[in-house]
């Protein structure tokens, strides 16, 4: 799987991150990934629901692939964190 065809969600507008999964494909990308961690996991859930369901109807989920990550914090002990990958195939 290409780095350049994952998404990272992140604290942008759901739309901002719907039209970079719309431009992606659009450029050739036959697989896409969208990812993201703690509270914007339901952010790129949203994400994926409006392509799949306004935009590219013939994108379908392939995957859901759920984590926890480490990470370290000034404090000293590691924070966990939980994380989603959803990966699209045309």
């Amino acid at each position: 799987m290409a780095e350049e065809n994952t998404i990272f969600v992140g604290k942008k507008g759901t739309m901002a991150y719907v039209l970079a999964v719309v431009t992606q494909v659009n450029s050739g990308a036959s697989e896409i990934t969208i990812k993201a961690r703690g509270k914007a996991i339901s952010r790129a859930v949203d994400v994926s629901e409006i392509v799949r369901n306004k935009f590219l109807k013939d994108l379908k989920i392939q995957k859901i692939a759920t984590s926890t990550e480490e990470i370290p914090t000034e404090e000293g002990g590691p924070l966990k964190v939980s994380s989603i990958e959803i990966t699209m195939k045309k």
